[in-house]
């Protein structure tokens, strides 16, 4: 078994329960997320290099992996195969959110002809685990999973002003937000009173600062025991919705749609 570098035995020892920590399996996991819309398929030192990792590991990570069905090989340049959707297949199972949430989100695309999903939340992003668009809106690679700023987006700002305040404070101790548009806010300063502002008005909406020419607005799904198991949102481009058009027709028809929800249990 290869040894831990220096610098890696020194971030095991800062690790909290350092001894229940497995480090082959969060290498291994690191090589799977290593692939990617720009890594769709890498060579073993092209992933050694993008990980920072030794070739023995990252080599060891790789042939593990292929044992199991989840990447392969042509000898010179891996990829993932299909059988990786089997992992997010279990977290669409298990999560409440996404059989909830599918229908309304085709119910409302029907009737605005305009892209509605719902979000969760995953550490510094919104991660979409329902959606719906117009076949004109079907971008590729746009999907359940797709990942966002949560920051910046109306799904992502519900979420987080659904956190405790100790939680928001550590989440935005550790932003370092990057603007995806000329629009985008920074300030983390200013983000706290926007997200507190949210959390008072119980919606969120952003307008291009995820995507020019794009306007979104968010609700919260409630869990049943005072939380929140998701966001649902509509986003329009701004030729075809105002701020009042959200506010008002889009806002009315979420929660119109989320009432006739069945009760979660308490």
């Amino acid at each position: 078994m290869a040894r831990l570098r220096p610098q890696d035995s020194e971030r095991r020892r800062q690790r909290e329960n350092a001894h229940d920590f497995s480090e082959a399996l969060a290498r291994g996991l690191a090589v799977l997320g290593a692939f990617g819309p720009d890594r769709r398929q890498a060579t073993l030192s092209d992933l050694a290099r993008a990980l920072d990792l030794p070739r023995s590991t990252v080599r060891r990570s790789l042939l593990t992996l292929a044992a199991q069905g989840l990447v392969e090989t042509d000898g010179r340049l891996f990829r993932v195969t299909p059988k990786v959707m089997a992992l997010a297949a279990a977290f669409l199972r298990s999560n409440p959110a996404t059989p909830l949430l599918q229908p309304v989100c085709e119910a409302v695309c029907a009737e605005l002809e305009t892209l509605c999903s719902a979000s969760v939340l995953d550490r510094e992003e919104a991660v979409l685990v329902a959606r719906a668009a117009p076949a004109q809106r079907q971008h590729i690679g746009i999907g359940v999973g797709f990942r966002m700023p949560a920051f910046c987006s109306a799904g992502g700002r519900v979420l987080l002003a659904a956190l405790p305040d100790a939680a928001l404070d550590a989440y935005l101790d550790r932003l370092q937000p990057q603007p995806q548009t000329v629009f985008t806010l920074t300030d983390k300063t200013r983000l706290r009173e926007v997200i507190l502002a949210v959390r008072a008005e119980g919606h969120a909406l952003v307008s291009e600062e995820t995507e020019l020419g794009l306007r979104s607005i968010a609700l919260p799904v409630p869990d049943g025991r005072g939380g929140v198991i998701a966001a649902i949102g509509i986003g329009l481009h701004a030729e075809k919705g105002s701020v009042d058009m959200l506010r008002g027709h889009c806002l009315d028809l979420l929660r119109r749609r989320l009432a006739g929800l069945p009760p979660r249990p308490a």
